[in-house]
């Protein structure tokens, strides 16, 4: 009998797969698309339209706080150029922070013979994910198709032209506000890798993240975000990603660092990183491309949009401040890597919070945020004993679930359209608890599921000969340092 494990690891079918996967769904949209151009614009379709003259000053609308329609049937949507302008570049500055800035933040932090495996892995995820948002994960998270997941009108992008736009926002292009989508998918899976950072396949990896991208991604985007995404029609806020990306990557993480087991002599030897000029770079472009995360996520630009920022710049120098005087008080030092950790702690907490509160309630997200991640990356992690290598789920599950709960206590009906418990509106926060159950629940589950599934397929693990020689070697066959 042949082995399939071997022929897996060796030959990647899943290339062939994808290819025949392509061809075979690809031929009926095309002959979908060959009639298509007589139908009539269903309800929920995204309608063409040939712009008429522009006026000559084109209003830009008002940002509101949750989606209306996943896709619009406005006759005749005017596409804002100013606002146009602002996504093209906050989508460059949400892909700036995965390449190169989350791929040289997690560099950085790990052992000099896994820097390239560390690196390839963000870069690979990147192509991966662009690959399948297109393919079927954009039509899965932002169409209408039930609460719990989208259909497959948007299957490989069909149906959208340079007129489209999406009810999420009528002033910008559906292709832009797509692309967008597409970088938070990619960083997204990105993130789960700080917990298992030197010691999954390579292979594993990309079977991996391709079933969780579609699994696990796509449904809890169409839960939060989408127009008939069940949270989003309870009233739950996340307005950049706290539970949708931070809460999701980081539950995904710990589930994964736990299936995989702990890294050959940790806890017993000394894991230092190996190049924090690294890790401070990758933190720096992180905290700058964080404004195309939270500001460009109002869709607008406008008062939202620049509060958004506000709030952001605020929040992470609170909690990189609050992260360091703890370690100050607690270890008798301020380390480099503790400020970078509070700040992107900081990043973190507001992303759910940015478009709904104040300064004032940011700072107090801020510094709430760098103290309880100094708390669960250093000592929670040393209590239970589990290998959670760069604090994925230190800081992006926790710092994420913190953010979303206390996004209901600190909203300003004024700045974002909801009202929080400060402002007497105090069943907010019960949605935002059950926000971050239902995302806690599925996600882990889920992600358990694809764990056992590929590691049926091709093995999670290196083995241990070649996770002591390091990745860099034993699964690329190269090397940074001699």
């Amino acid at each position: 009998m042949m082995n399939l494990r071997a022929l897996t690891v060796k030959h990647f079918p899943w290339a062939r797969t994808l290819i025949l996967a392509t061809l075979v769904l690809g031929l009926p949209i095309a002959a979908l698309a060959d009639t298509s151009s007589s139908a009539p614009v269903t309800q929920g379709a995204t309608v063409a339209v040939t712009p008429a003259p522009a006026p000559a000053v084109a209003p830009a609308p008002a940002a509101t706080p949750a989606p209306t329609d996943a896709i619009s049937s406005d006759p005749n949507p005017q596409i804002n150029p100013g606002d146009t302008a602002w996504m093209l570049t906050s989508t460059a500055l949400v892909l700036m922070m995965t390449v190169p800035g989350l791929a040289l933040y997690y560099a950085g932090m790990v052992r000099k013979k896994n820097v390239l495996d560390t690196l390839a892995q963000s870069f690979v995820v990147t192509c991966l994910v662009t690959v399948l948002w297109y393919v079927i994960g954009y039509s899965l998270a932002f169409t209408n198709g039930n609460p719990w997941i989208g259909d497959l009108s948007r299957l490989f992008l069909h149906g959208m032209d340079k007129y489209t736009v999406s009810g999420l926002s009528l002033a910008v292009p559906e292709s832009v506000y797509m692309t967008f989508q597409m970088t938070f998918a990619i960083i997204t899976p990105a993130l789960i890798a700080g917990s298992f950072a030197e010691r999954m396949k390579f292979s594993a990896l990309i079977w991996f993240m391709s079933l969780w991208l579609v699994l696990v991604y796509s449904p809890i985007a169409h839960w939060v975000w989408s127009a008939d995404g069940w949270l989003a029609q309870l009233g739950a806020l996340d307005f950049a990603g706290g539970t949708v990306v931070h809460l999701n990557a980081g539950v995904a993480g710990i589930v994964t660092a736990l299936v995989l087991g702990k890294r050959k002599g940790y806890g017993k030897e000394a894991m230092p990183p190996h190049n924090l000029v690294l890790t401070v770079i990758g933190a720096a472009l992180l905290w700058v491309g964080w404004f195309g995360f939270n500001a460009g996520s109002a869709v607008s630009a406008g008062g939202r949009a620049g509060m958004a920022m506000a709030t952001t710049q605020i929040a992470t120098a609170a909690a990189a401040l609050a992260w360091m005087f703890a370690e100050w008080m607690a270890r008798g030092k301020p380390s480099v890597l503790g400020m970078v950790s509070g700040a992107v702690a900081g990043l973190v907490a507001i992303t759910p919070a940015s478009g709904f509160v104040d300064p004032t309630g940011a700072l107090i997200i801020g510094i709430a945020g760098g103290v309880v991640c100094f708390w669960t990356a250093t000592y929670m992690k040393n209590y239970f004993g589990y290998d959670d290598s760069l604090d994925a789920f230190g800081v992006h599950a926790i710092g994420g679930a913190l953010g979303a709960i206390l996004t209901g206590v600190f909203a300003v009906k004024a700045i974002g359209g909801t009202a929080g418990v400060l402002e007497g509106n105090t069943y907010q926060i019960v949605k935002q608890l059950i926000d971050v159950g239902a995302v806690i629940v599925y996600d882990a589950v889920v992600t358990f599921i694809i764990l056992k599934v590929v590691d049926l397929m091709v093995g999670l693990r290196v083995s241990e000969e070649d996770e002591v020689q390091g990745l860099d070697l034993s699964q690329h066959g190269e090397q940074v340092y001699e």
